[in-house]
């Protein structure tokens, strides 16, 4: 049990390249102060306006659950009334015994991404649990999975160049990232790297924070991005500003790569990407005579229908140039690699079923109103599906199906919540046991639970541990605390490691080699070289080359959708407040970020008679969002923006951006394509 006084050691658990580390003190039982740990080398002692406020907004926020809660109105209403554990337990546990009797556990469906970090309140229950009831798996690969996929067919699975590493760089792409709002504990790297003479470029359609903050602003029309990456390829291997030698030794495929660049001069790739052919030019040739040079990704870019394509065409520029041969140099994207050590499950293993059926969480729309046999229960966990799932309309039906029995786990009632039979109060992250790994930077952090729980709120790995009881579940994963799960993940560290976690909170996971991971080549690959010309992909009858395809529902994609939509829709990460579609509920962030509004260029606002400030319709034929017009040149000319993360139920216009965006999946790895949406803007009279 935690002391009633004194300070204890944790991490932000949200879902967030930084995973800041973080110190709570105690008084007399009730946690008073959240702050940064000054002396991590990655937090450095601060922590982001989301999350400053992290014991107001979410621990004691008035709003917070502190009760189980049963539906008593309609569904979506938001009408409860308070029960107690067992009163509720018993009751979900009845429900769930008689679907899968009746129906067979696929009938049961979970829902869960990254509403926490932590291995012990992520999946190590609630994994075996529903695997137990022999449940639908749910394929969790929103983010990440699409561009990663691309980039291990270029050059394995590796994690590339470290993201603090970008200080050693003499030249930086932000490519497809606003890293001073999304990943903004990396800018201060980047910073010392520009007070030692390098030069920042982003690639990004809109003008974001980070684009201010640059050296270049490059702005490609959306989705063409490996179109740019191809045109860059072929200026530097045109002037002889490949690294030849580099070339030879550790990659594969470069004639066959030669001959797919002729399909891209810059005069060509202009008219695909919007960019200037000179600017093309003028970028390919800093890329390629600058060293260290640096290319920075992160998940925007994915999210369409040829995501990993992009990444793949992308991974293949830092070895044409020998940019890996430099500190400083390569790619850099994620960081999870580097956790390889710990045991993900926790002690307690998952049984695997292969034959499960599989459900994309992109499409939990099309999950809950057409699957066959249909869902008929849902226990939502670590999400806000209502708020952060494309085709949010078919969404929020599926969800108020009668028949459609709903659990959720939550801190406040989200719009997902107003749509359960059960909400069930969980703990928050200074009330737990936790281990953070991080997929933005190189430390594991140690999180220990500085006060009781809020309320009558249990963590999320205790509630699923009481479910499984009453359905006569045993074994490690059903008897094994909190604590007891937290000390598992760690334990292939050996005592030393494990030793120092727990007395500093934080562990360093990289070595001195990961540092230049690929000058000597050595890629995780099955020749072990960058393959320009993957065989793989050739015996699947797919394109083995890097190259460029649009997008059916893009600016260069079909004819008639465009006519009827000519707009593309971007749903930016624009809300510095609110992290994803969190901290939506806090009034002082709304109020902070002023009404969402609709970025607009003057050459679309004009023929359509919009001028700043206007009301407008964004509409296609997934939805309609009502928004204030603010015409400018934050995006350019085709393309509009509109801030995610806000609900429906806190949105002027009673639908958030989702109510827009796709469903479909990103051409390998799994991934959502909902940034190609195409949209038109009206004016409300």
């Amino acid at each position: 049990m935690p002391a009633t006084n004194g300070t204890f050691r944790g991490a932000c658990p949200h879902d967030c390249p930084d995973t800041c580390a973080w110190t709570v003190t105690v008084t007399d039982g009730r946690a008073t102060a959240v702050t940064a740990d000054h002396d991590h080398p990655f937090t450095a002692g601060g922590l982001c306006a989301k999350v400053n406020h992290f014991l107001d907004d979410r621990v004691y926020h008035p709003a917070r659950l502190l009760m189980p809660m049963r539906r008593t109105g309609p569904k979506g209403s938001g009408a409860f009334t308070p029960v107690s554990w067992d009163t509720a337990l018993d009751d979900i546990a009845s429900r769930l015994r008689r679907i899968v009797d009746e129906h067979g556990g696929e009938a049961v469906l979970p829902y869960s991404y990254m509403g926490t970090q932590g291995l012990v309140q992520g999946n190590a229950v609630s994994d075996p649990f529903f695997a137990r009831l022999g449940a639908t798996r749910l394929v969790r690969a929103v983010c990440g999975s699409a561009g990663l996929t691309g980039e291990a067919l270029t050059m394995g699975a590796g994690p590339g160049l470290l993201p603090e590493e970008l200080e050693h760089s003499r030249l930086i792409v932000l490519w497809g990232t606003n890293t001073v709002s999304t990943n903004l504990h990396l800018w201060p790297f980047i910073r010392r790297a520009r007070e030692n003479g390098a030069h920042v470029v982003v690639i990004d359609p809109m003008r974001t924070r980070t684009a201010d903050a640059a050296d270049w602003h490059v702005r490609p029309i959306p989705g063409t991005d490996a179109a740019l990456a191809l045109g860059l390829m072929h200026v530097i291997v045109a002037e002889d500003l490949h690294d030849a030698e580099y070339v030879a030794n550790h990659t594969v495929g470069f004639e066959e790569l030669q001959g797919r660049l002729g399909d891209y001069p810059p005069e060509r790739v202009a008219e695909i990407t919007g960019v200037p052919s000179d600017e093309i030019v003028r970028l390919a040739r800093a890329y390629a005579t600058t060293r260290p040079a640096a290319i920075r990704v992160l998940v925007g870019m994915e999210h369409r229908s040829h995501g990993a394509a992009t990444y793949r065409a992308i991974a293949c520029l830092p070895a044409l140039v020998g940019a890996w041969r430099d500190r400083g140099g390569g790619l850099a994207h994620m960081t999870f690699q580097l956790f390889g050590d710990l045991d993900w499950a926790c002690g307690v293993g998952v049984p695997d079923d292969p034959d499960l059926r599989e459900v994309n969480m992109v499409q939990v729309g099309r999950a809950l109103t057409s699957l066959e046999p249909p869902v008929r229960a849902l226990v939502v966990y670590n999400s806000n599906p209502a708020a952060i799932a494309p085709e949010q309309n078919l969404v929020l039906q599926g969800l108020a199906r009668d028949d459609l029995f709903t659990v959720v786990l939550e801190h406040v009632l989200t719009d997902t919540a107003r749509f359960a039979d059960y909400v069930l109060p969980a703990t928050t992250q200074v009330e737990h046991f936790d281990v953070l790994w991080s997929w933005g930077q190189t430390y594991l952090t140690w999180n220990e639970p500085a006060i009781e729980p809020v309320g009558d709120a249990l963590s999320n790995a205790e509630i699923f541990r009481r479910l499984g009881a009453r359905l006569g579940l045993t074994g490690p994963a059903f008897t094994a605390t909190d604590a007891d799960l937290a000390e598992a993940a760690i334990a292939p560290l050996g005592p030393d490691r494990v030793a120092q976690l727990k007395r500093v909170g934080w562990l360093r996971m990289d070595t001195e080699d990961d540092r230049l991971p690929y000058a000597h080549g050595g890629f995780a690959t099955p020749s072990g070289r960058v393959e320009f010309f993957n065989a793989g992909l050739a015996d699947a009858g797919l394109d083995p080359l890097p190259g460029y395809v649009p997008a059916h529902e893009g600016p260069q994609g079909d004819e008639q959708l465009r006519t009827r939509y000519p707009l593309s829709l971007i749903t930016a990460k624009s809300a510095h407040r609110f992290l994803n579609s969190g901290y939506v509920w806090v009034e002082r962030n709304r109020r902070a970020e002023g009404e969402p509004q609709l970025d607009i260029h003057p050459d679309d606002a004009g023929p359509r008679g919009i001028v700043d400030g206007d009301q407008v319709s964004v509409v296609n034929d997934r939805g309609e969002l009502r928004l204030t017009a603010r015409v400018g040149e934050r995006v350019r000319p085709g393309l509009v923006a509109v801030p995610s993360g806000w609900w429906a139920s806190t949105s002027p216009s009673g639908s958030g951006a989702n109510a827009l965006t796709a469903d479909g999946t990103s051409d390998l790895g799994g991934g959502g394509d909902f940034h190609d949406t195409l949209v038109d803007v009206r004016k409300v009279s």
